[in-house]
């Protein structure tokens, strides 16, 4: 009976203790392995005259510590762009830092969301914020998601209500040469 007892709390303690990460986590933690290393990516979704779509398209998982990931974007040579992920209670925020040439910020800068709930490993919400709303009125009704798996990244922007969809996959199988750094930084 005794054996049986400390059998019984002992499984009951890693129910208890062993529950797994939450989505956000997990998810924090697969984005984290990227960190230093940069991939090509193309437009999968868009508008047909996407300025994108005839341009480089590389990410470069940059700077990484507990709570903050930055992600510059290069369209071609163009280098104002940089997601930034933050990892506060369980969610993520996802702002849009742009910058001019001089590393000054852009006047349209900072905008974005944050998950409402913890997401999954694989797949993270961001809802249009109110900074954003008060920012660029039209991107009230913005979702931005992020996909991350063993093969690919890919940012995603759908304006709900609208035919506004644009998606970058990224092959994270395939490391490219990092480039120099985005406006506004120094390497």
């Amino acid at each position: 009976m005794k054996k049986m007892l400390i059998v019984s709390t002992m499984l009951f303690s890693v129910l208890i203790f062993g529950q797994e990460k939450s989505g956000a986590k997990q998810f924090w933690e697969n984005l984290q392995k990227q960190c230093g290393k940069s991939f090509e990516g193309e437009v999968k979704e868009g508008a047909a005259n996407d300025t994108f779509r005839d341009k480089k398209l590389v990410m470069h998982v940059r700077n990484c510590d507990d709570n903050t990931i930055r992600i510059p974007f290069f369209v071609g040579d163009d280098k104002s762009r940089t997601w930034v992920l933050t990892y506060k209670n369980d969610r993520i925020q996802l702002k849009h830092d742009h910058r001019h040439e001089d590393g000054s910020e852009d006047k349209v800068t900072q905008y974005g969301g944050t998950t409402s709930n913890s997401g999954s490993s694989t797949l993270q919400f961001f809802p249009a914020d109110q900074e954003t709303c008060d920012l660029i009125p039209n991107a009230s009704a913005n979702v931005w998601w992020i996909t991350l798996d063993e093969t690919s990244f890919t940012y995603n922007l759908r304006r709900i209500g609208s035919d506004r969809l644009f998606t970058v996959k990224f092959d994270i199988t395939k490391v490219v040469p990092t480039p120099s750094a985005p406006w506004g930084w120094k390497d």
